[in-house]
């Protein structure tokens, strides 16, 4: 029987299970930075020192006189962590294609449904050559990155759920759209920029490990000015609502991401005064996927693709018309 007919058979999802699972995508894409930090200033990194396997010959933990045992599980703990998130993409995926059965306009919302599962298997290879790299800083640093479209993806995933898919109609004037391009630009600048800091700083998930040889004072200063040019274009995009009169929904879309912010901010620089403490290390981590949070959630309030149609099943009518084409 074909995998379509499979799908097909299953349960309608209802308004609140599509919500749901968007809202399950959103926090599992950004959990992956979160765990992998934990793993990180924990020395964990190579507590697991191969790759598929967590040491050679076996998949899972066993004792080595080399290697502390918590730190092994707290890094076979977080490879487990993978199949739980795999789990909610493929819900994503089986959620979007039941849906797009009954509604065949909704290519769009599976085509973003099957970046999550793509986007984890990525994360997985890439996860393990940072292993197999012995936790080099740049390795590091691309795994995180590789993390934070799919954080984006995820929004507008949820965000698909609860929209239709005509053309997209914008809600701010062609400046306003421009600027809003160029505060998403340097947000992903400003999230670069801290892997660098992260790179020179103490925490290298290994204390073998290789760190980058730059003074982190002139690398954390480069990051909290590009966050002061985050906010200030933020603030310029502020003068292009105030000019088109926007919707309620978008200013507050638009003071979400002012107050996630400016909180990163105030946690960045107490956390590099205080010399830059495991958990606030953490902390920060899960404040930068708040961040993507919020800017994608600007975005994406900031256009009209109209109304939901997928909310229900389809007529039965229309169920046998899209059988018979």
């Amino acid at each position: 029987m074909p995998l379509r007919s499979l799908i097909a058979r299953l349960p309608y999802p209802t308004a609140g299970v599509q919500q749901a699972v968007g809202i399950a995508s959103v926090v599992a894409m950004g959990g992956i930075g979160v765990t992998g930090s934990v793993v990180r200033v924990t020395g964990s990194g190579l507590g697991c020192p191969t790759w598929p396997q967590c040491v050679p010959g076996s998949l899972v933990p066993v004792h080595d006189p080399g290697i502390d045992v918590a730190r092994q599980w707290i890094e076979f703990s977080n490879r487990m962590l993978t199949g739980a998130v795999i789990v909610v993409a493929a819900l994503a995926v089986l959620t979007a294609w039941r849906i797009l059965i009954d509604h065949p306009s909704r290519k769009r919302l599976l085509v973003l449904a099957w970046t999550m599962p793509g986007g984890v298997v990525l994360q997985a290879v890439l996860g393990g050559i940072t292993v197999l790299a012995k936790l080099e800083w740049w390795t590091v640093a691309i795994h995180f990155l590789a993390s934070t479209p799919l954080i984006w993806l995820a929004v507008l995933l949820l965000k698909a759920f609860r929209e239709g898919d005509e053309p997209a109609r914008p809600l701010v004037p062609a400046l306003g759209r421009k600027v809003l391009v160029v505060l998403t630009v340097l947000m992903w600048a400003v999230l670069i920029a801290g892997t660098t800091v992260t790179g020179a700083g103490p925490h290298s998930g290994d204390i073998h490990t290789h760190r980058l040889d730059a003074p982190i004072e002139k690398l954390a200063q480069a990051h909290s000015g590009l966050l002061i040019v985050y906010l200030v274009v933020l603030a310029v995009f502020g003068l292009q609502l105030m000019r088109v009169g926007a919707a309620k929904g978008v200013w507050q879309r638009y003071a979400w991401v002012w107050g996630v912010a400016l909180a990163q901010g105030v946690l960045g620089t107490v956390q590099y005064a205080l010399g830059v403490p495991e958990a606030m290390v953490s902390f920060h981590v899960l404040g930068s996927a708040l961040v993507i949070v919020v800017t994608a959630n600007l975005w994406t309030g900031t256009r009209d693709r109209g109304p939901v149609v997928s909310r229900t099943p389809a007529p039965p009518v229309e169920q046998e018309l899209t059988s018979a084409s």
